[in-house]
């Protein structure tokens, strides 16, 4: 999907700057971390649902982020920070053990299998996560694309991660309670497409 240009994008960003993500000592609490957190519904609400915990988003596309974050500014948001970075690049940002859960929301699923490791499940991917998460942390995939599913459930059992609960279809599944909605989410339900969601445990 192209990106249309934003007006402005670095003078929004200067004007939020309180909201970037810095590099804590490796006592403070785990944070959650959303992978492509695109405009920052999910992330938003999840921020505000537990004002106790803290939460980090990233997004390597700054037209794409600055939503965001002024999202997150508008709303005063203070238990929030972000990550304008591509994924590959995380532990450049972040310390090991300093992440207990991810979220992989309608990650692009790169259809095409020359493209499957540009895959957010890819085993590069998940060596990059390993490096940052504690042990026992979580990932949580929502997506609508069942290949993608199918393809990440594999992939995570092959990098030492036991797949907790998993369902085709979670709308009509025991997961639903608790879930907070992406902006795909609510287009996709609204067309009656089928979400696919997982929880998995990193083990050593």
């Amino acid at each position: 999907m192209r990106i249309r240009k934003k007006k402005h994008t670095s003078e929004r960003i200067d004007l939020c700057a309180e909201y970037f993500y810095k590099s804590e000592p490796q006592k403070k609490q785990p944070a959650v971390l959303e992978i492509g957190c695109g405009k920052g519904d999910f992330i938003c609400e999840a921020a505000k649902k537990f004002p106790g915990q803290k939460f980090i988003a990233v997004e390597k596309i700054s037209d794409v982020i600055i939503a965001a974050i002024e999202k997150a500014k508008n709303e005063n948001i203070q238990n929030l920070k972000f990550i304008i970075s591509d994924a590959k690049d995380l532990e450049k940002f972040l310390p090991e053990n300093s992440i207990n859960t991810i979220h992989l929301n309608f990650s692009d699923p790169w259809p095409k299998r020359y493209q499957h490791n540009k895959r957010l499940t890819s085993g590069e991917f998940l060596e990059v996560y390993k490096k940052i998460i504690t042990i026992k942390a979580n990932i949580i995939l929502k997506t609508d694309n069942r290949d993608f599913f199918d393809y990440s459930i594999k992939n995570l059992n092959l990098n030492n991660f036991n797949i907790l609960n998993h369902t085709f279809d979670l709308y009509k599944s025991e997961f639903l309670d608790g879930n907070i909605q992406t902006e795909y989410e609510k287009k996709f339900i609204s067309q009656n497409i089928k979400i696919c969601y997982l929880k998995a445990e990193y083990n050593t």
